[in-house]
């Protein structure tokens, strides 16, 4: 949902505030994008899983079941953080105000019977395919 004139005025009234009262700042948020956040993400989850993956190695060597084990958890958690971070990074998921999309009809958090019916998300879906080409 689009925002009204009056709600698009002030947010660029508050916008305009920001950017009077630092302007170090408003600069460094014009400059950068999300994607290089998203991409550190994806070297520190890399670091992890070869960190995962060495404490795996050395939990088998030296015959320790718990270090192994840890190792394990560690490779998995920094694949799952590093694919959320590869997700958003290319706009496959993730947040909704980033991508200026605005709110999802499917959402973790929200119940079964509000998402609508099969057919509905399969439209949905349908036109947010052909809005992205």
């Amino acid at each position: 949902m689009p925002l009204s004139e009056h709600e698009q005025r002030l947010l660029d009234q508050i916008e305009q505030a920001l950017y009077a009262e630092d302007p170090k700042w408003a600069n460094t948020v014009r400059i950068s994008d999300p994607r290089s956040h998203y991409k550190r993400r994806l070297v520190k989850a890399s670091i992890g899983f070869a960190l995962g993956i060495v404490l795996l190695m050395v939990g088998v060597v030296i015959n320790q079941i718990p270090l192994g084990v840890g190792g394990f958890v560690v490779m998995l958690a920094a694949c799952l953080w590093g694919l959320s971070s590869w997700k958003r990074m290319n706009g496959f998921g993730g947040d909704s105000g980033a991508s200026g999309s605005g709110p999802r009809t499917s959402g973790k958090g929200q119940r079964r019977g509000n998402r609508g019916s099969f057919m509905e998300r399969m439209e949905e879906r349908w036109r947010r395919r052909h809005d992205e080409r």
